[in-house]
């Protein structure tokens, strides 16, 4: 008997039919999704899973939500936190699960959490917000933070902030729970990165961009006072000829970190580009559409053959399966409804 996965889709609530979180069951071999429930949370914006694979977090209107992940891949709610500020748009979890990081795009700040040996989430232990002015232009002209991420060595913390075209780098005390800005990368004016990621070797950095719509690829060098960026690449997301209201939004890894997926809004497509293993550079394989309207992430299942996009404005979920050899994605069936979708995690389950 193969292993078993679920997956959980967070969902916005404001309009539509969703509940909050829905739960999936996973056919890896199939590529494919069955809905299994859904867990009622007040607009679920975006969700991860702590590193031990026990809890799943989320963002809600009320701050952060914890969630104990059963046997079986149901969720139990363990408590809700406040971020004392507007709602969240991001979040991660340190390896030994024990501080938790929110992302408000809205009020422009980063908040740092206790976490309980239990997985429930704790006082607040420091915040930032961010200040600055950005451009003319309608979405970057003061401060959205949009992602924020622990550096591989997780001696600092990467704030990414969308509004104002910059990456804010804090050293982070592990003991206390504070933040220290330590360094900025500045990135093109009019640009808008939006999500963070790094290779799990910890020798590359991914930085996406929505407004340009293009990926940058860094060196990451670790340091004592603070940590070094190399440039090393920057490759478009978006086909030559594509719209002038592309967006590109998600940015994911397949599981043996030799291919990188990125999003496209109001162009509909995903990008496909193998990663050199050795220096971190990107290779277009492929650039198609979705057969969805504002693909707000994109998922990889767990045997990196198949992917899932959680299309937002079109209400579904769409599949395909991954042709290396051909360098394109194939469709996989017929859409999944579901109102509202944002972000998706898979998780093994217990034997």
């Amino acid at each position: 008997m193969g292993t078993k996965y679920a997956a959980y889709v967070g969902c916005y609530t404001f309009h539509g039919s969703s509940k909050g979180i829905c739960i999936f069951d996973v056919d890896v071999k199939k590529g494919r999704l069955k809905k299994r429930k859904e867990v009622a949370v007040n607009n679920s914006s975006y969700l991860t899973i702590s590193h031990n694979k026990k809890f799943l977090y989320t963002v809600v209107d009320e701050g952060v939500a914890a969630f104990r992940i059963l046997p079986d891949g149901d969720l139990d709610h363990i408590n809700t936190a406040t971020i004392k500020g507007m709602r969240g748009c991001f979040l991660t979890v340190d390896k030994k699960n024990r501080f938790l990081l929110t992302a408000g795009y809205h009020d422009g700040k980063m908040t740092v959490l206790r976490l309980k040996s239990d997985g429930s989430v704790g006082k607040i232990t420091d915040e930032f917000y961010d200040n600055g002015i950005g451009s003319v232009a309608e979405r970057t002209f003061r401060p959205h933070v949009s992602c924020v991420a622990f550096t591989p060595d997780e001696k600092y913390i990467c704030m990414v902030d969308s509004g104002i075209d910059q990456v804010r780098i804090f050293r982070f005390d592990h003991q206390r729970g504070l933040v220290r800005l330590v360094d900025i990368l500045h990135c093109e004016l009019n640009s808008a990165p939006r999500h963070i990621r790094f290779s799990k070797d910890g020798r590359h950095m991914y930085l996406i961009s929505e407004l340009k719509n293009y990926i940058t690829v860094y060196n990451y060098i670790p340091g004592d006072t603070h940590p070094e960026f190399e440039f090393k690449q920057l490759v478009s997301s978006v086909p030559k000829k594509h719209t002038e209201i592309s967006a590109a939004c998600a940015l994911r890894f397949s599981p043996d970190d030799n291919y990188v997926f990125s999003s496209n809004a109001g162009e509909n497509t995903v990008g496909f580009f193998e990663r050199n293993m050795e220096n971190g550079l990107l290779y277009n394989k492929c650039i198609l559409p979705i057969s969805g309207e504002y693909p707000k992430d994109v998922a990889v299942f767990p045997d990196g053959k198949h992917i899932v996009c959680m299309n937002q404005d079109s209400n579904s979920l769409t599949f395909f399966t991954l042709n290396y050899e051909e360098n394109v994605i194939i469709m996989n069936g017929l859409p999944l409804k579901l109102d509202n979708p944002n972000c998706c995690e898979f998780v093994e389950l217990e034997d």
